[in-house]
């Protein structure tokens, strides 16, 4: 998969420089320039069609519309990926919390039950086993 966008930005980092040269070319243009101008315009359709060829390699690839967001805010795409995975870690975090409450809750419950209701407490335990979850 790496392949498949090291060849793409290959394609596209001559296509910027295909462009500023044209560029360069346009900023001065003298009659006698004409001749680099078509071939510059050539090897910018050529530039466009291998584009295009990569793009077709690459349509599996989803990006969210949040990391184009960062880049039209002029932002690292790359701090939405940290931000993700900063959210994710929180997000973990609380729900292990949640997780580690539930489960004392219910050793607690487990307990107390036991000592209000002995004898349905020993079915409960015959059938789920005598160890209560820690």
């Amino acid at each position: 998969m790496a392949e498949k966008f090291d060849n793409l930005e290959e394609h596209l980092e001559k296509f910027v420089e295909n462009i500023r040269q044209m560029g360069i070319i346009v900023s001065d243009f003298q009659p006698s320039s004409q001749t680099g101008l078509n071939q510059k315009l050539n090897f910018m359709i050529t530039g466009l069609q291998d584009i295009e060829k990569c793009r077709q390699q690459l349509h599996e690839v989803n990006v969210p519309l949040e990391a184009f967001e960062y880049i039209d805010q002029g932002r690292n795409p790359q701090l939405y990926t940290k931000e993700c995975l900063e959210r994710a870690l929180a997000k973990n975090e609380q729900v292990k919390g949640k997780i580690d409450t539930m489960t004392k809750f219910k050793s607690l419950l487990i307990s107390e039950l036991g000592k209000a209701f002995p004898e349905e407490m020993a079915k409960y335990k015959a059938i789920h086993g005598d160890d209560p979850p820690s």
